[in-house]
């Protein structure tokens, strides 16, 4: 039968693995959250990574180099007022980066055991903190991952992820559950929505014992105090006063790497993802993972 013969030509005749517009159907949608899960995880256990540091924040704090060509090209009083903004976020981007590499230097991502890494610095792969944090661990020479989401602008992973680590999701609760996954510690510089919605849930985990537990540091004190009155939720009662216990608030990053060091990212104890292994049933219901 020809190549190019009708019933060879059909897509119906296509392998499944190979028909994209089947892959795509609404019915498939479980499938395709299911490959989100297993792409990401498979690379991540071959490349071994069994912890991670979460870093968050804002896409808008500009770099030092994106910042300078803004300056020399803001022109008009609505472009200055834009530039001041950015101005007074940009310390925070050198902060992110400095945190990020010192936390590759002294957390294990560049020191390999029996050729696993520990305490991997992982974003969102995208400009602004991620970009930053992806840079503080190049910085170092240590790997890191970019978990990038697409979005409907068009926005390009940043150059400083280990390209090997670079991943793209199309769900934003598969991504979030690679996030949480392996996180043995988190440090939120300050953000948006976005940043408030992957502080919370993982908050919100750690508060109901979803999770397991990871500390918590959230860099920037003013930007935080301003931002979310958390003693004012415990006054109202809608928070009690221990789960203030979840976090720590300070300023720098060497205070952000201590507080983390304080609450244990250093235990050999600690968290490990564990290898896979099938689950144990307690109660009629499985366990683990």
């Amino acid at each position: 039968m020809s190549s190019k013969s009708p019933q060879k030509s059909s897509r119906s005749f296509a392998l499944a693995v190979d028909d994209g517009a089947f892959l795509r159907r609404d019915e498939l949608r479980g499938m395709r959250f299911a490959l989100e899960y297993e792409k990401a995880e498979l690379i991540l256990r071959d490349w071994k990574i069994r912890s991670t540091i979460i870093a968050f924040g804002s896409a808008r704090v500009p770099s030092p180099e994106r910042l300078a060509a803004l300056r020399a090209s803001a022109q008009g009083k609505e472009a200055v007022a834009k530039l001041d903004r950015l101005t007074a976020l940009a310390p925070y981007y050198d902060s992110a980066r400095t945190f990020a590499r010192l936390a590759s230097e002294q957390g294990g991502a560049l020191a390999p055991k029996d050729g696993e890494h520990f305490n991997v610095i992982a974003t969102g792969g995208g400009p602004g903190i991620m970009e930053a944090a992806n840079r503080g661990a190049a910085d170092a020479g240590a790997p890191s991952i970019g978990f990038n989401i697409v979005l409907a602008h068009e926005e390009e992973p940043n150059r400083y992820s280990t390209p090997e680590l670079t991943f793209q999701f199309h769900y934003f609760a598969m991504r979030k559950m690679h996030f949480a996954m392996r996180a043995r510690a988190l440090a939120i510089f300050p953000g948006g929505f976005g940043t408030f919605d992957e502080l919370f849930e993982i908050l919100t985990l750690q508060q109901t014992g979803k999770g397991r537990r990871a500390p918590v540091v959230l860099v920037g004190r003013d930007f935080w105090r301003k931002a979310v009155n958390f003693d004012w939720l415990v006054e109202t009662g809608v928070i009690a006063r221990e789960d203030l216990g979840l976090f720590d608030v300070v300023d720098t990053p060497q205070q952000a790497w201590d507080s983390l060091v304080a609450r244990g990212v250093l235990d050999p104890d600690g968290f490990v993802w564990p290898r896979r292994a099938k689950p144990t049933v307690a109660n009629g219901r499985p366990s683990g993972g």
